[in-house]
């Protein structure tokens, strides 16, 4: 009998761990809304897979997902949808293989989107922000000093318990074998999400992504890339953001909106519509007009106290460098008048690309400055010292950061009072620079 119930736990275990086997990356979380939430996760190979769920106030009540299966298709990608979600509360979460329980040695948790507004304060919460994540691969990288490091960056993002995480372009880096193909680009993906420091990150803040040149094709790619259409397939299927562009129908870029507190955020889509850098003739964009005018219109209407817009590359330097705004001087314009004239409270621009992070602040006549926060890089090769020689004349001083690092936006305070800090961190979670701005500051 004894020799039985060995036999059976020796069973038992070896199939417990058969299916974790089957877990490729993942779990992460995306959305998550007062009665609804996603979970994203990824197989290698066709499975039944379904979350289960509880309230921490209530464990005994446990709630079940649909059960999922996907296809090579979609890279064997699940987007799990879970709609017994009630507002304003923390979740424990459990992963389902074949109807087997996959031992995670990290936490696995999301919270609600609490029902403040009329009621109280908004709620204090922080989003942690980076870009340019690059995952050495050798046979497919170029020769020489392997070009990303650091990896445990992603750790350290997720002691400081964020409630969301934007990752704010260049999140994969496809390569030479990888944007020609849809295998090339479903393998960058794949090879890219698995790594094993981020998926604790993944596992209990929300996700939410823009992309840049790297993920969306060869450096430098715009509107004119042939394979956008992959990419962008790929793309929705490895994020779990709430939408892709706003017309479903023509199924163009990857621009959207989510809120959380009083902070409504705008994810831009600085590629699919862009032209090419050395086109000389006929309009130059980076937006194009539907997605600017939608922006606009999204900003005109948003009741947030905090605007937060969300693009690949820099806005307000000054230096018509690299793919900066200033190098589409007339697109640029436009925005900033729209901002303007539209009398548009509380923005803040978030900017990635630049393998350096610094704070940008642009005066303006009778109303507060705007402010371009770069925040870069993450894991991916760090700026030259020429970027010392960079004049910016609109950089703060002391913001110049070069070496790896992250930030944090935290939201904070009474209605009266209420702010946001600015914080950039090392590699090992050291702060390095901070800056309050105050809701008054955006008026």
């Amino acid at each position: 009998m004894k020799k039985t119930f060995q036999l059976f736990c020796i069973l038992f275990v070896s199939y417990s761990f058969a299916q974790n086997n089957i877990l490729q990356s993942g779990p992460m979380v995306g959305y998550c809304e007062m009665t609804e939430a996603v979970i994203w996760l990824q197989t290698n190979r066709k499975a039944s897979v379904k979350i289960a769920y509880f309230a921490l106030d209530n464990p005994s009540k446990i709630f079940y997902s649909e059960v999922y299966s996907s296809s090579k298709e979609v890279g064997f990608t699940h987007h799990i949808i879970l709609d017994q979600l009630s507002p304003g509360k923390k979740y424990k979460y459990e992963v389902l293989i074949n109807d087997k329980k996959i031992m995670l040695p990290y936490e696995t948790s999301f919270s609600s989107k609490k029902l403040w507004e009329w009621r109280e304060d908004a709620p204090d919460f922080t989003v942690a922000i980076g870009s340019c994540s690059y995952f050495n691969e050798t046979p497919l990288d170029r020769p020489g000093k392997a070009y990303g490091s650091e990896y445990g960056i992603f750790e350290s993002i997720a002691k400081k318990n964020p409630e969301i995480m934007i990752w704010s372009g260049d999140n994969i880096y496809l390569r030479e074998a990888d944007w020609d193909s849809k295998t090339g680009i479903y393998h960058r993906y794949t090879h890219s999400r698995s790594i094993k420091e981020i998926q604790p990150l993944l596992a209990k803040t929300q996700n939410f992504a823009i992309w840049d040149d790297h993920d969306f094709g060869p450096d430098d790619s715009d509107g004119s890339f042939y394979n956008k259409f992959l990419t962008q397939k790929a793309f929705k299927d490895f994020w779990a953001n709430k939408s892709y562009g706003m017309n479903s129908a023509q199924n163009e870029g990857i621009y959207s909106t989510f809120s959380w507190g009083d902070a409504q955020f705008f994810l831009l889509d600085d590629r699919f519509f862009k032209t090419p850098n050395n086109r000389i003739t006929g309009e130059r964009t980076v937006l194009g007009n539907t997605q600017l005018e939608w922006l606009i219109n999204a900003l005109s209407f948003s009741k947030a106290s905090f605007k937060i817009i969300v693009i690949g590359g820099q806005v307000l330097n000054s230096v018509a460098e690299k793919e900066n705004y200033s190098n589409y001087p007339k697109e640029k314009e436009r925005l900033l008048k729209e901002i303007l004239d539209n009398k548009i409270k509380g923005i803040l621009f978030i900017s990635g690309d630049r393998h350096f992070t610094e704070f940008s602040e642009v005066p303006r006549d009778n109303t507060y400055p705007l402010y371009d926060w770069t925040v870069s890089p993450l894991t991916s090769g760090v700026a030259s010292e020429n970027i010392l020689k960079e004049n910016n004349i609109y950089r703060i001083k002391g913001s110049l950061i070069a070496q790896h690092n992250f930030g944090t936006l935290s939201f904070l305070g009474s209605k009266e009072n209420r702010q946001m800090k600015l914080t950039v961190f090392d590699t090992a979670g050291i702060e390095l620079w901070n800056k309050t701005i105050s809701k008054k500051d955006l008026q």
